[in-house]
């Protein structure tokens, strides 16, 4: 048990650090403003329009980098610090956001993958590592706490899997983003470096947690395996 807390502890080190690194990017690169004026928001809308996309609202969402797309109600929700800034920054995150809607509107295989996980993924996270820390306890007095821990790592697995599967989605809006605030001349060739590096730590942040997933699984996997013999 000892060596999945220090497992766990090692995972969360590298999740903080990627995480403080990302918002010094994000703090390093809103200071550095637009030539073109555009907010946040604009670069949405027009990222949106210029995919011939127009039933997709832009919406100012609070807090801090809680931008996301909701594919439910078709709305990029932008976090206050990108919805109004004007800045490197704010137009990468939010052309990020737009990827999404624009992966959503042709049926992006990924995304719809992703989707369809999200209802299971839901209730597995919760269930998951009680049940597997259920298995472990009883499995030094009943056959049942076997079959319980096995119960626990095919949740967990399925976890596993919507990490994996999320990789390739962020992944590739990111290079819509970029590819597109490129091609229509949205920011130049200094803004456009500091996008770039933006959207490489914020998706450094979902490849952390796919690796901790996924060794977090092993050692359960491990641990399964050594509780049979």
């Amino acid at each position: 048990m000892m060596t999945y807390y220090i497992l766990i502890g090692l995972i969360a080190l590298v999740s903080m650090s990627v995480s403080s690194k990302l918002k010094r990017k994000f703090k390093e690169y809103s200071q550095l403003h637009l030539s073109n004026g555009m907010s946040g928001a604009e670069v949405a809308e027009k990222m949106l329009h210029d995919h011939g996309i127009y039933d997709v609202r832009v919406i100012s969402t609070p807090g801090r980098l809680t931008d996301h797309y909701n594919p439910k109600d078709k709305t990029v929700n932008l976090s206050e610090a990108v919805y109004a800034q004007r800045n490197a920054a704010a137009a990468a995150v939010a052309a990020h956001e737009c990827g999404h809607a624009v992966q959503h509107a042709q049926a992006y295989s990924w995304l719809q993958m992703r989707s369809q996980m999200v209802p299971i993924v839901q209730v597995a996270s919760g269930l998951s590592q009680w049940v597997i820390m259920g298995g472990l306890i009883l499995s030094a007095t009943s056959a049942l706490g076997s079959s319980l821990m096995l119960m626990g790592i095919i949740l967990y697995g399925i976890v596993t899997a919507f990490t994996l599967v999320t990789l390739p989605v962020e992944y590739d809006a990111s290079n819509r983003a970029i590819k597109w605030m490129e091609a229509k001349h949205i920011v130049n060739q200094q803004e456009l470096a500091g996008a770039k590096d933006s959207l490489k730590w914020a998706a450094r942040t979902y490849l952390v947690a796919a690796i901790g997933a996924l060794a977090t699984l092993a050692y359960f996997v491990l641990r399964f395996l050594g509780s049979r013999d």
